[in-house]
């Protein structure tokens, strides 16, 4: 029996779960969730019989020799050097060491089975969302280093028994060489600073903040100075990314609009908790002017990062799952029209990534981990 079709049998008739871990992180929905079937089978062959492309599945006809970069663990936000040979990352892999989520740094060249990338972050508290700063030098990221040298402790469920992100107070953001020193704190205000990430144009940076009592986006320049509220709307903004030429975002959101929805996003807020179940998709202009929504879906639709044409958005969705499961990518028009489903897995697919130069994904997933709890990261040559 061929190696792919024996790695999809195993998905089949294992029990998908997941590990809850902030921001990232709808990996975790609904905890224990069973693949009681698969409806795909991966493209193991070609018309020679040589085996081809088994980390992906005969539909995804976008991706094309695919390659896995980590082996353990749950690893995610994987996000590309200006240069493109490079990415930063985050990870809880107990075997390099961590107890929860810490940076580290992957050279492509190197990602084989039993390599173990530089850790950049601290190794003290948890981490979250780093990116390279322009020149490929240094990174910028969030931690609750300063708070607490310990992990921060994940909560399971709300007191009212519904799933949970924790927005941890402590998290600030800073910036840091390619050898682990911290070089600037960039934020000081109380309460949640983090999810930063840079414009291509390598001139602002673009975070989501609770200082104003509500999680808006923020954008600052590189110093951390200059700081512009960018929504103020109700609900969570967050997980924003510039396009290819700087002067849009796109971003994930939670709106609540009925009395009931409201006073559930505040009570949860008050505790440091967001539930993170219902988001759509929202676009502007980098300073916050012409605010669309794009995406009118339900469930959970989120991770999105610009097409190297501007003109569209890869991102993850759950719109299509009846219990939460699976997610996995899709493509849409700025103007909401013209979706299109791009991978095909039986449990989780998310944070796209498009190389600067456009010929490459990178992305976490589920994918042929052999039913065991480890999400890894993915690359592949992107066909259009």
């Amino acid at each position: 029996m061929k190696r792919g079709v024996r790695m999809i049998m195993k998905i089949c008739i294992s029990f998908a779960w997941t590990k809850i871990n902030p921001m990232k992180h709808l990996i975790y929905i609904l905890g224990i969730v069973f693949v009681a079937s698969c409806q795909t089978t991966p493209n193991d062959t070609t018309s020679e019989g040589i085996e081809s492309d088994t980390l992906k599945y005969e539909q995804e006809t976008h991706l094309k020799n695919v390659k896995q970069l980590t082996w353990g663990g749950n690893n995610a936000e994987a996000y590309w050097s200006f240069g493109g040979n490079q990415l930063i990352f985050q990870s809880d892999f107990d075997g390099w060491g961590v107890a929860c989520d810490q940076i580290f740094k992957l050279d492509i060249s190197k990602a084989e089975a039993g390599y173990q990338p530089p850790m950049l972050s601290t190794g003290l508290g948890r981490t979250t969302c780093a990116y390279f700063l322009p020149g490929d030098t240094t990174i910028v990221y969030g931690s609750t280093h300063l708070g607490d040298s310990l992990c921060p402790e994940s909560p399971m469920r709300s007191a009212s028994g519904k799933y949970v992100w924790p927005i941890y107070a402590d998290y600030d953001i800073f910036t840091a060489d390619l050898n682990g020193n911290i070089l600037k704190q960039l934020t000081y205000t109380a309460g949640y600073d983090a999810e930063a990430t840079v414009s291509p144009k390598g001139d602002r940076i673009v975070f989501t903040s609770m200082r104003s009592g509500d999680l808006e986006l923020y954008t600052m320049d590189m110093s951390g100075e200059n700081v512009v509220q960018i929504t103020d709307e109700l609900g969570y903004d967050g997980g924003a990314f510039f396009s290819p030429d700087g002067e849009k975002l796109i971003f994930r959101a939670s709106r609540p609009k009925t009395e009931e929805e409201i006073a559930t996003y505040k009570g949860l807020l008050a505790e440091g908790l967001v539930q993170p179940t219902e988001m759509e998709l929202f676009v502007c202009n980098a300073d916050g002017s012409d605010l669309k929504q794009i995406t009118k879906l339900g469930n959970a639709n989120w991770a999105p990062f610009f097409h190297p044409s501007g003109e569209k958005v890869i991102f993850s969705s759950n719109h299509e799952a009846e219990r939460g499961f699976p997610f996995n990518l899709y493509m849409i028009n700025l103007d909401g029209t013209g979706l299109e489903r791009v991978t095909f897995d039986s449990v989780f697919d998310s944070f796209a990534m498009f190389s600067p130069d456009g010929k490459y994904l990178v992305w976490a997933s589920n994918r042929f981990n052999g039913g065991n709890r480890d999400t890894n990261l993915f690359m592949a040559e992107w066909v259009d």
